[in-house]
């Protein structure tokens, strides 16, 4: 007999119904409660309505983002899974919300494989030291899968702490799957990595908070693939010693920066459209940051007063031999394409030419676009072409048919 049959055999399915004052006491199962009773590889099946979690304390023995890591900070959690492996499917996001009460809105922490799909987030409250790493859903020394998930509307704030609540946050431990979900309209980064995470992001909507899209810390690593990314200070960031693939991804409309390397990452940023955002376009912050620039479009970048960087495509504090910057269109930014090196149009296949998009939303060429098949030689796109520039361009691009 298989592996997957005996988990079959031995897994229970529970199903968890909205909060009934009027049910006798043996059906008034709140979710935490299931949650507690289910036992590793069990599947959590929760009706449509709204589920209100009761905050609890949790004392955190390693802070997530101090400079000193053994440093104790104080939180609360909604919804915890700890020490076991659970599937949690709700019937879908509009109908299953859950509301959390608490800085870290569902905890997943020692449990290795879970799931959690199709439901909504929201209703969380900031804790009050700042030490703590608020977001929707935490993931902390696990690996976990966040599927078709809508994280929204955890605003609340507390005067006294400038961080708010984010969207997706891994801790350290924490092997993430965040995949193809709906992360708006939240008080802090939309997904964030700490100490030994790591994440593939992919195909994820993450608009409208505060601090980064996506931002990878100290020595966490992701893939970043195919995410649409606007309405933040900034959009994509490597910091710390972190390590970033960065490919096909739409960063637009930020009030800082679109994508930043800074300290000792290491990033590859390549078929990405850097698009109208408020200073700088891309910039490596400090010179001991590490990567390369490469079939992306840069264009229309400045629109608001300078504030973190100076209005340009292009910002580089650091050499073209640790950063080289290829087969990218420069365009169109509101102080200079370039600043911190020299003008790069005409050399290595770096172009600065009107991309001519049909759109500002999809950001789809027109088939006159001087961006089609000028990319990197040695790149394909999907259909065997030579590669384009932008996110439809190379072996991870996004399908015109899919937009």
């Amino acid at each position: 007999m298989n592996l997957t049959i005996i988990l079959f055999i031995f897994s229970r399915t529970w199903f968890v119904g909205p909060p009934c004052p009027d049910c006798p006491d043996s059906e008034k199962v709140t979710l935490q409660e299931t949650i507690d009773k289910a036992k590793t590889d069990d599947v959590i099946f929760i009706k449509p309505g709204r589920y209100e979690a009761t905050p609890t304390p949790y004392l955190e023995k390693i802070c997530g983002n101090c400079e000193k890591p053994l440093t104790e900070a104080n939180a609360t959690v909604g919804f915890h899974i700890k020490g076991k492996t659970l599937v949690i499917i709700g019937h879908d996001k509009d109908s299953t919300i859950l509301i959390t009460n608490a800085g870290y809105g569902v905890l997943f922490e020692d449990s290795y494989g879970s799931l959690i799909t199709n439901l909504t987030v929201m209703g969380g409250v900031r804790d009050p030291d700042w030490k703590a790493t608020d977001a929707g859903i935490v993931g902390k020394n696990c690996r976990l899968t966040v599927e078709n998930i809508r994280i929204i509307d955890n605003t609340h704030r507390v005067d006294t702490v400038v961080v708010g609540i984010g969207g997706v946050f891994g801790r350290e431990g924490a092997e993430l799957f965040i995949i193809g979900n709906e992360i708006k309209n939240n008080g802090w980064d939309g997904v964030a990595l700490y100490r030994g995470s790591s994440a593939l992001i992919t195909d994820n909507l993450i608009e409208n908070g505060r601090g980064a899209g996506i931002g990878i810390t100290w020595d966490a690593s992701a893939l970043v693939y195919r995410n649409a990314i606007s309405g933040y200070w900034k959009g994509i960031g490597a910091f710390g010693t972190s390590r970033v693939i960065v490919r096909n991804n739409a960063v637009f409309d930020n009030r800082g920066w679109g994508i930043i390397a800074t300290g000792n990452a290491f990033i590859e940023i390549q078929n990405n459209v850097i698009y109208h955002n408020g200073n700088c376009g891309f910039a490596v912050w400090e010179e001991n940051a590490k990567g390369i620039l490469k079939n992306n479009i840069i264009v229309n970048n400045g629109w608001k007063d300078e504030w973190v960087c100076p209005r340009v495509g292009v910002w580089m504090n650091t050499t073209l031999e640790n950063f080289p910057i290829e087969f990218n269109n420069v365009w169109g930014n509101e102080a200079g394409n370039y600043e911190g090196v020299d003008d790069q149009t005409e050399k290595n296949g770096n172009i600065s030419l009107n991309p001519l998009f049909r759109d500002n939303e999809s950001f789809r060429l027109t088939p006159d676009s001087p961006c089609i098949d000028t990319g990197d030689s040695l790149l394909i796109d999907r259909d065997g072409s030579h590669s384009d520039m932008g996110i439809y361009g190379g072996p991870l691009s996004i399908y015109v048919s899919d937009l």
